[in-house]
Order: C-alpha cells, then structure tokens, then sequence
C-alpha cells in the first residue's frame, strides 16, 4: 500500500483542471456516540487534479483522489519536523552562546517564523511536487 486514498465527488471540471471536494474524517468519525461526544469531526476539503481526456467525468461522479505515501510523509516532514528541528538547534546553538533564556526562546519562536516564511514562498514549487490523480 503505498499510496494514500481519499474518497470524493466532482464539484467542477475544466480542460485542465478537475475540482474533487473531499470529506476528512477524524478516527472517530465512524463511532456511533460521535454525536454524544462531540470529539468527531467532518471537514470538507477541495483539491484540484489534472483532467484527463481518457477517463470522461461528469459532476457528481464519485472518485477516489491518490498520492502517493512517500509525498505524504516528505509534507509532513516539511510541515512540522523541519520546524522542530530549526526550533532545537537554534535553542542549543544561541544557549551554547550564553544568550539569555528569554532570547534564546524568542530566537528559536523567529527562526521557526522564518523557516514557515521559507515554506510559504516556496509554495508553489512544492505544490508541483505534489501532484494528485484519481483512481
């Protein structure tokens, strides 16, 4: 199993581009008491895909989105462990400095403000690495 599958429905097709709306549920999205509980959670999300001539789509169509796991993995390490890391070498580079522990901390909060800046302008490239097809 090496790609990740969501299951969604065809809310736009253009020439290029096939607008897939997709329904995330939280592990507990499937219990029967998540309306007592209130800790189940649904939230709708649109991706775009890549048209293709070959496979003809109407609106409405049910389609499952696929990306590839390694993708996944690789976003999630870009999205919070390379943060993570930046946050704790900057901690211990500017407190092996004698730096204060106050600017120290204030340090490592702006670093990490600086690496998601980096991300953010980076966005689109990254966004081309990313590509989604339906199954």
């Amino acid at each position: 199993m090496d790609e990740i599958t969501h299951k969604g429905r065809v809310i736009a097709i253009d020439p290029e581009i096939t607008t897939v709306e997709i329904i995330v549920e939280e592990a507990c999205a499937s219990c029967r008491a998540k309306g007592l509980c209130s800790l189940g959670s649904e939230e709708r999300k649109t991706i775009e895909v890549r048209s293709s001539a070959w496979r003809p789509l109407a609106v409405g169509d049910e389609v499952e989105v696929v990306l590839k796991k390694a993708l996944g993995y690789k976003a999630v390490f870009i999205a919070y462990g390379l943060p993570l890391v930046v946050l704790f070498v900057t901690l211990m580079v500017l407190g092996a400095l004698g730096v204060g522990e106050l600017y120290a901390g204030l340090g490592a909060i702006g670093a990490v403000i600086l690496c998601y800046l980096v991300i953010f302008l980076f966005r689109n490239k990254l966004s081309k690495e990313y590509t989604f097809y339906l199954k």
